[in-house]
């Protein structure tokens, strides 16, 4: 059973490109434009990851985080944070509010597959050879 992941964007070519990524690399795959829809989704849906942009209407990236980590249904989901705000203050304060992981706009592709494969504990080590 594929993973599902909720993917949060107002910018609808960033949304159609990571979606489109993720659905060729088989996760099951939700949409959100805004804040208010993440959080309805994420309750709705309970998906296995949220891919998250911080900066966005209708309350932005950051009270995403604090809705989600606050009920008991959602806070164990892992958020990974897409941004092209990528200050220190701005990253740390994701990570403090219970982000697992926090991307740089423009990512490359490749770089946020990596990551949603460890945030859903899907990358595997090398085995040692004996």
């Amino acid at each position: 059973m594929p993973k599902k992941i909720l993917v949060v964007d107002d910018d609808p070519t960033i949304l159609r490109l990571i979606a489109t990524r993720l659905k060729a690399n088989n996760y099951n795959v939700v949409t959100a434009p805004d804040a208010v829809y993440a959080v309805k989704k994420a309750h709705e849906e309970k998906p296995d990851l949220i891919i998250l942009d911080i900066k966005m209407p209708a309350g932005g990236g950051m009270s995403v985080i604090e809705n989600l980590k606050m009920a008991s249904n959602t806070m164990l989901i892992p958020i990974i944070c897409i941004t092209a705000e990528a200050s220190p203050e701005v990253k740390r304060k994701a990570i403090e509010l219970g982000a697992e992981d926090f991307l740089a706009k423009p990512f490359h592709a490749e770089e946020l597959l990596a990551r949603v494969k460890k945030a859903l504990g899907e990358d595997t080590p090398p085995k040692e050879i004996i």
